[in-house]
């Protein structure tokens, strides 16, 4: 692979504009292509095998309305003395259910219901399944605000989770900036700077205009271009960071730029290889959960990443072949080549304190990591959205008016196909039930009955998730015992904590396939069993503090401000999961970069402190920077509004941070000098074979070495 490496960085640097036009003509047939017949991504959180599923199967197999998806007006007087009881805000609330009644694919306005104080009217609109509509319906739906009324229009629901996109692009241009900047001290030279930039900007346009063309092999979700964005941005910079920093150590010796930029591409692109395949695997990882959303996520993440590495091995390469010598030029400041004595003296200092460092990182991770046991999964409702939004606006109206759970009722769909009877009995357990406020009246269809249920709590409270249990657990089968009828929880609410559930009893076995993975992949890389088993635990440290320190944040509130969270709220069902596997992802890129010139230096000098020191040394530089550029990228995301980016957006800077700081800088210079020699020892029978790098960051002098 090395000599494959070699000659395809140095066809790129010698034909620079031959690669440079391929690329433009792939971009230019992807962005035509998926301007002319690519797919809408959809928001969907269903997953098979649960009991919501089985409600939406059944009132979609019956053609019940009810299957599909549905919005709500909310109306209020704008004199704040009036009350929808005035006969002439009664008729201005007449033709407002009207007009939302004429929208294209409103199957249905209900009639206005008034609160008990008269000041909150709500329409209820309901459309078909997601399917049959596209992203013009809400927009359709938009206008209504805009109508000449005394009365002040919100709007909500479904229809907005299912085409309201996620706006990140102030995230996006604040990531770039503050990597910008950070690339500039790195380098000292605007034009080393620039071509990071220039290719992970490149390549995350491409990559995120293909997922419209994806979805003709599987349904992508509508978040997962934002999710994409944040991590395709970060690791593409920090490939950029790894060769561009070789390439410039090679010229610094006096190699010519052609053969400098093969040397740069055989040596750290075999690592930006192994660390972009490995975060790959780690995401692919998530058809573990068995949850299709969060499998079509994962795909498209990972089609991002591919694409950065790619970039970084063929397109990367082509800029340094045309900027030549020019990529020290346009300085701003003079940067050493050779690594810091800084780094040595921490390392040094490290080791000689290694028992000390290592009992208070470890108790510093663990502290972190325990508000992980007070981690509550549930669905955030639109009380966590800004309160410009008008989803929120909605919201507040709704509870104020005819309490929290009206804005998440339950879809009861029922089978009775082959015992009409049941209807009326059901339908009065249900609404003795204490956790159910009001029911409205079953309607039949083609042999389902359906109930909507209304919860004295809210979608993102603990009681409404009782309440869902009690109902399948106790009042269904206290009504159904004797009969064929059977019943089932959907809407919203009940399918999101399904899908929470189903992905906790996941997780487990998700975890281990991960880490069993990771644990022999470095086996067989550093020909040591220690060093794997000791990495992998460093990482579930790290990640179970960055867990802690999101439940810290968006559960108990500490700092909420900070990020411009206006309420706490529970954990999204999925986001443990996809952080877990993306962030073990990014992790092993600086274990597998650190360790491999400590174990090239071990290898070479036999001396484990002074190996170690080493690579401390030699890496600490581009790790931070890279740790750095990661963090501002994620962090700049949580300037979005939708909760779940904030959350994805922190909990992937907090878990870079404790790793490229703590773990990587503090517990493992630690205990490698603590474990000695057993960091490198392996079986009798593993080690047949003569020992081997096959991630190797340094390279002999001449150019034949680059064959295998």
């Amino acid at each position: 692979m090395r000599s494959t490496l070699y000659r395809l960085g140095r066809y790129a640097a010698r034909r620079p504009w031959v690669v440079i036009g391929a690329w433009l003509v792939v971009a230019a047939l992807v962005v035509a292509a998926s301007g002319a017949f690519g797919k809408k991504l959809e928001e969907s959180f269903g997953a098979p095998g649960v009991d919501s599923q089985y409600a939406t199967d059944l009132l979609s197999a019956a053609g019940a309305d009810q299957a599909g998806l549905t919005a709500k007006v909310v109306v209020t007087p704008l004199d704040s003395t009036s009350t929808l009881n005035s006969p002439d805000l009664r008729t201005a609330l007449t033709r407002i259910q009207s007009t939302a009644a004429s929208l294209p694919h409103v199957l249905e306005a209900d009639d206005p219901v008034i609160s008990p104080d008269g000041r909150v009217g709500l329409i209820r609109l309901q459309y078909p399944v997601l399917d049959e509509l596209e992203p013009s319906d809400l927009e359709q739906l938009k206008t209504l605000a805009a109508v000449d009324s005394p009365l002040r229009i919100e709007l909500g629901g479904d229809l907005f989770y299912a085409f309201e996109e996620a706006q990140a692009g102030l995230g996006e241009a604040v990531g770039l900036i503050a990597a910008m900047v950070i690339l500039l001290l790195a380098f000292g030279s605007i034009i080393a700077m620039g071509l990071p930039i220039g290719m992970a900007v490149f390549g995350l346009a491409l990559a995120i205009s293909s997922l419209s063309l994806v979805t003709y092999i599987v349904d992508l979700p509508s978040w997962a271009p934002v999710l994409g964005s944040m991590i395709g941005l970060g690791v593409g910079i920090d490939y950029a960071l790894i060769i561009v920093t070789r390439h410039r150590e090679y010229l610094a010796s006096g190699m010519s730029v052609e053969e400098s930029v093969g040397r740069a591409v055989a040596t750290a692109g075999r690592a930006v290889l192994f660390a972009g395949g490995t975060v790959v695997i780690a995401i692919l990882g998530l058809v573990v959960a068995g949850v299709p959303f969060m499998t079509a996520g994962g795909i498209a993440i990972s089609l991002i990443v591919l694409t950065m590495v790619l970039a970084s091995i063929t397109l990367l390469p082509a800029f340094l072949g045309l900027a030549g010598h020019w990529i020290n030029r346009l300085r701003v400041r003079r940067v050493r080549s050779s690594p810091g004595s800084g780094w040595q003296r921490w390392a040094g200092h490290v080791s000689k304190h290694a028992v000390a460092y290592a009992v208070g990182a470890t108790v510093l991770l663990l502290a972190l990591a325990a508000p992980v046991l007070a981690l509550r999964v549930g669905t955030p409702d639109d009380g966590a959205l800004p309160a410009q939004r008008t989803e929120r606006r909605a919201y507040d109206l709704v509870a104020a008016g005819f309490g929290a759970g009206s804005n998440g009722p339950l879809v009861i769909a029922v089978d009775i196909s082959r015992d009409p009877s049941v209807v009326q009995p059901l339908f009065n357990a249900v609404r003795a039930d204490r956790g159910i406020a009001s029911v409205a009246p079953p309607q039949v269809n083609a042999g389902v009955a359906t109930l909507i249920a209304v919860p004295t709590t809210g979608p993102q409270d603990d009681a409404t998730m009782t309440t869902v249990k009690r109902l399948r657990g106790e009042v269904f089968p206290s009504v159904l015992r004797d009969s064929p009828a059977k019943a089932h929880v959907g809407g919203q609410t009940a399918t999101l904590a399904d899908v929470g559930a189903k992905v906790n009893d996941r997780l487990p076995w998700f975890i281990g396939a991960v880490i069993l993975l990771s644990v022999v992949l470095l086996t067989v890389v550093f020909r040591s069993v220690v060093v794997p088993l000791k990495a992998a635990l460093m990482n579930l440290l790290s990640i179970g503090a960055s867990f802690g320190v999101v439940v810290m944040i968006f559960q108990w509130g500490w700092g909420a401000d900070l990020i411009g969270l206006e309420s706490t709220l529970p954990i999204l069902p999925f986001i443990p999961m996809f952080m877990f596997a993306v962030v073990f992802g990014l992790s092993m890129d600086y274990e597998v970069f650190l360790l491999s010139r400590i174990r090239e230096e071990y290898v070479r000098t036999r001396d484990n402190t002074a190996s170690t020191i080493h690579g401390i040394t030699t890496t600490g530089r581009v790790i931070t920077s890279a740790a750095l550029i990661m963090i501002a990228v994620f962090v700049s995301f949580s300037l979005a509004d939708d909760p779940t980016a904030k959350m994805f957006g922190l909990g992937l800077a907090t878990a870079v941070l404790i790793d490229a700081t703590i773990v990587r800088l503090v517990l493992v210079p630690a205990l490698m000098k603590l474990l000695g020699d057993a960091n490198w020892w392996t079986p009798a029978w593993f080690n047949r074979r003569p020992a081997r790098i096959t991630i190797s960051e340094r390279e002999p002098a001449r150019s034949a070495s680059v064959s295998e």
